[in-house]
C-alpha cells in the first residue's frame, strides 16, 4: 500500500505556532539571490531551482512569550520559519550513498538550503518541498567576525527527509512549539535542532526517541557525524576491494572493511 508523502503544511500544522506569529508572505527570489548567492552557479540554482519561497512565521518574544538571547557571538531576536517549494529539476541522485546511510538529500537541495540559511540573518526552520520529498533543515547562526551586522552559519547543519512511517506521529508531536525549551529563543531553536537529530537517527535505529538532556543530544549528533564519515570510508574501501586484482591486497582491504563495520556498529549504539 502506498503511503501519501508528508507535506510542508502538515509539518507546519504540527509546529502549532500561534496565529500572532504568522507572516505568510512570499519572498522574492531576487532578494535571496542578492543576499545569499555569491556565484553565478548559485544564482542560477536559486532562479531555476526554487519555484516559491514563503515566509511562514516569525517567532519573537512578543508573540511566543520566550525571551530573546544575546551574547558576544550571537543575537537570537527571532526565529523564522520558511517554506521553499522547489522545481523537480533541482533534484540530483546521490550515486555514492552507502546502504547504511540515512535517506539521501540531494547535493542541490542541500545547497539551496544552505543559500537560504545564509541569506536570512536569523536562525531559520526551513522546509523544502520537491516532488514527493519533504526536507527539514536547521543550522545556527552567529555574527560575522569581519563584517559588522552580517551573520554566518555556525556549526553543522541538519537537512533531513521527513517521511511518513510508524514513528512519524511521535516525531510530529515532538516538533510542537509547546514541547520545546522556553528559556530563550536560542534554546527553542536548539530544541528543534535536537528533535530533528533524533528523527535523523530513526532510519538506523527504527525508533524515534527524543534526547533526555542537551548532553545526550550532543552525543547523538556526534554519533551521526561519525556514522556518516564511516559510511564514506566503507563505501570507498568496498570500491577499492572490487577493483583490486591481488589476492593479498583483497584480503587486507576486506579486513579493513570488517573493522570499519565493527566500528560503525559500536558508534551506532549512541544513536
Amino acid at each position: 500500500m502506498n503511503i501519501a508523502p508528508l507535506t510542508a503544511n502538515e509539518l507546519l500544522a504540527a509546529l502549532a505556532l500561534p496565529s500572532s506569529a504568522l507572516v505568510q508572505q512570499r519572498i522574492p527570489k531576487k532578494m535571496l539571490a542578492e543576499n545569499g548567492a555569491a556565484t553565478s552557479a548559485d544564482r542560477k540554482l536559486v532562479q531555476d531551482g526554487i519555484d516559491e519561497l514563503a515566509w511562514h512565521a516569525a517567532l519573537k518574544p512578543s508573540n511566543v512569550g520566550i525571551p530573546a538571547y544575546e551574547d558576544e557571538l550571537r543575537s537570537y531576536l527571532e526565529v523564522t520559519v520558511l517554506v521553499a517549494r522547489l522545481r523537480t529539476e533541482v533534484v540530483a541522485t546521490d550515486q555514492h550513498r552507502s546502504p547504511q546511510a540515512p535517506a539521501a538529500v540531494s547535493t542541490n537541495v542541500r545547497r539551496v538550503a544552505e543559500l537560504i540559511h545564509r541569506a536570512v540573518p536569523y536562525p531559520t526552520v526551513l522546509l523544502l518541498e520537491h516532488g514527493h520529498q519533504l526536507v527539514a533543515s536547521v543550522v545556527h547562526v552567529r555574527w560575522a567576525q569581519r563584517e559588522a551586522g552580517k551573520t554566518v552559519l555556525d556549526g553543522d547543519s541538519i537537512s533531513v527527509p521527513i517521511k511518513p512511517g510508524p514513528e512519524c506521529r511521535a516525531f510530529l508531536e515532538a516538533m510542537a512549539l509547546g514541547r520545546q525549551p522556553r528559556f530563550h529563543l536560542k534554546a527553542l531553536y536548539q530544541g528543534w535542532f535536537d528533535t530533528l537529530s533524533a528523527w535523523q537517527a530513526v532510519e538506523q535505529t527504527g525508533q524515534f526517541r527524543t534526547s533526555e538532556s542537551p548532553a545526550r543530544a550532543a552525543e547523538r549528533r556526534a554519533a551521526l557525524r561519525a556514522c556518516t564519515e564511516l559510511d564514506v570510508r566503507i563505501a570507498t574501501a568496498r570500491n577499492a576491494a572490487a577493483k583490486e586484482k591481488q589476492i593479498a591486497r583483497q584480503v587486507a582491504v576486506n579486513l579493513e572493511i570488517k573493522a570499519l563495520l565493527a566500528e560503525r556498529q559500536r558508534v551506532a549504539q549512541d544513536l
